[in-house]
């Protein structure tokens, strides 16, 4: 009775969800509380459950789900409480993925470090990409392998019992005492994992940390998807095969707004992309370089997906190390990295850069002559032998449309791979594809990345493709649109606000092809000490948004994104995008995004008012 109550429920949520719950890739700041982010919304969404109010004004009314599709979502949410109540387990044991590898490792990640045995038992074959040798050698994870007719035939196992099903509708999952995590594969929607037995609740937070920072969650729409054969108990269709049309299509944007010819690679997210990077890298090091040490050099500041990554990357492999890149304020990228790579080449270590340009939030371009100065620069180890070259990892998402690397580019001629995340200017906010490209010196690396790509399983997905198929056309010209409002927001700010320090490129730069729609805004203080100006200036940061938020509702958000379609976004970097980085090296500052479509007249006029209020 109380199964079809859910069930029931859910489909009335189906029905009446708001359009935000398929669509949105990223969360609204001003209803998320990150601290209760894993069990505010499910805890809510509960209470209307027994008030069986599945109202569309109840449920837009819910707080963030999580972070919106990597960590997770509405509907990976409800997807999961669903096939936990089936089971009567917590909703937390459950845990959709768009990857139907990652899960796998993310289990093998945590008893890496816990020198813990694990056994992998199967019943029909193995995801299809996971590469038995490379995850043992590469990663470096360990692992039986064991075949049986059904979960039944699980024995007791001294460590973790892992079991793999392939499943071509959402359904009960025999628990079996033996077995600590099921995982259903489910052809094109993903996969699902339970968490069974309270002994294994400590890996729950870990894996959905791998969740967020490696791969996605099972996206909204094939969560629906999934949604709809929990309810109906039904099994779901196999996908209709249109993705190699907009997978060529979506190529080819990317080579043209580029100005590249080699492989271009398109994963679920821009982090699953630099994961397939990262491990692509390592894996050349290992077969190139044997007996090296490996270094990544990422600066401490950057976006908190991109610094977290890199050091559980590190925190796995003994030959893998984080080294600190200082790039923005009083330090100078060029010399940073000039100063890591000769001290790296003594250490005859192998040097991948990981540097975002220009970089967030302060949006700066390094002097690109002098760059490509230092990294070309032969370097000696300690013995007098050449030093191995570094390899650029270029992250471009301010500036997508920005050709570094096509021949004769600044930096065809260095070892260099460019990504972008796709939630930004690619699909204007639609989805959360990411993509890389290289130049011709870097195609051997593209193959291992892709091979990593494919072994992840975190590729787009069909409607991902679909989306940038139709998105990239546009985007140069939206990136100029959104460039030109921007350049007019921050003229204006400077001269109603000339105390504020506004981080933007300079009209030169801009002159040059480097035309963001992002500029970060530090707010003029009051105060006797360091500790009352700082106080003063984090509360006016919050005035400031929370005027244009509730004044402009319908195009000013509190939210982290870039290249939306529409309407403006503000953050505070400190409290979001850095969200893992050291306390030392985050800036408080405000970071706007401007798109070229907004009343920009409307926000001139409120930001006025602010300007009077303070």
């Amino acid at each position: 009775m109380t199964d079809n109550k859910m069930r029931n429920y859910i489909k009335d949520v189906l029905e009446n969800m708001p359009t935000d719950w398929l669509k949105l890739t990223t969360h609204r700041l001003d209803i998320y509380n990150e601290k209760l982010a894993k069990t505010q919304f499910l805890d809510q969404f509960e209470n209307l459950f027994k008030e069986n109010n599945a109202e569309t004004s109840a449920l837009r009314a819910l707080p963030t789900a999580y972070d919106y599709i990597r960590l997770g979502h509405p509907l990976s949410s409800i997807l999961e409480w669903g096939i936990a109540n089936v089971h009567h387990l917590n909703s937390e044991n459950v845990i959709s993925f768009q990857s139907k590898t990652i899960p796998i490792l993310a289990i093998l990640r945590k008893n890496l470090l816990n020198h813990k045995d694990t056994q992998i038992v199967y019943t029909d074959e193995l995801p299809k990409d996971f590469d038995v040798e490379t995850v043992k050698r590469v990663y470096g994870y360990k692992f039986e392998l064991k075949k049986v007719d059904n979960v039944a035939d699980v024995s007791e196992f001294n460590g973790s019992t892992i079991f793999i099903s392939q499943d071509d509708k959402i359904s009960t999952v025999a628990l079996n005492s033996n077995v600590d995590f099921y995982i259903s594969l489910h052809d094109h929607l993903g996969s699902i994992l339970t968490v069974n037995g309270s002994q294994n609740k400590p890996y729950i937070s870990e894996i959905q940390h791998v969740r967020r920072r490696e791969t996605i969650s099972m996206t909204p729409d094939n969560c629906y998807t999934a949604l709809k054969s929990l309810v109906e108990s039904s099994s779901f269709e196999a996908q209709q095969n249109t993705v190699e049309t907009n997978k060529k299509s979506v190529v080819d944007s990317i080579n043209t707004i580029t100005g590249t010819t080699t492989k271009a690679l398109v994963a679920s997210c821009g982090l699953s992309m630099q994961y397939a990077i990262m491990m692509g890298l390592v894996h050349d090091a290992l077969e190139n370089h044997k007996g090296k040490d490996i270094k990544f050099i990422v600066p401490p500041n950057c976006y908190g997906g991109t610094n977290d990554q890199a050091r559980r990357v590190a925190a796995c492999l003994d030959t893998v190390e984080v080294v600190d890149l200082p790039v923005d304020g009083d330090n100078d990228m060029v010399t940073s990295i000039d100063t890591i790579l000769t001290k790296i080449a003594k250490e005859d270590a192998v040097p991948y850069i990981i540097a975002e340009i220009p970089t967030n939030p302060r949006v700066e371009v390094p002097d690109l002559q002098k760059l490509k100065q230092v990294l070309s620069q032969e370097r000696k180890t300690a013995t007098g032998e050449t030093a191995i070259d570094p390899v650029f990892i270029l992250d471009q998402t301010f500036c997508p449309n920005y050709h570094f690397l096509g021949e004769g580019e600044i930096l065809s001629t260095v070892r260099t791979i460019s990504y972008v995340s796709g939630s930004k200017f690619p699909s204007g906010g639609k989805c959360t594809a990411g993509y890389c490209v290289g130049n011709t010196k870097t195609n051997s690396l593209l193959d291992k990345i892709e091979a990593h790509l494919n072994l992840c399983d975190n590729e787009a997905t069909a409607l991902q493709y679909e989306i940038l198929a139709k998105q990239m056309p546009s985007m140069n010209q939206r990136i100029k649109d959104a460039y030109k409002n921007t350049r007019e927001f921050v003229i204006f700010i400077h001269d109603v606000l000339p105390k504020a320090k506004i981080n933007f490129v300079s009209e030169e730069l801009a002159a040059e092809g480097f035309t963001p729609s992002v500029f970060s805004l530090d707010l003029p203080t009051k105060g006797e000490t360091a500790e009352e100006k700082e106080a003063y200036k984090r509360a006016l940061n919050l005035k400031l948004i929370n005027l244009m938020i509730t004044e402009i509702p319908n195009e000013s958000k509190f939210c982290v994104s870039y290249g939306q379609l529409k309407g403006c976004y503000w953050t505070v970097p400190a409290t979001s995008t850095q969200g893992t980085t050291k306390e030392g090296d985050k800036d408080y500052i405000v970071r706007v995004s401007v798109s070229g479509n907004l009343d920009l007249e409307r926000h001139k006029k409120v930001f006025s008012d602010f300007v009077k209020s303070i």
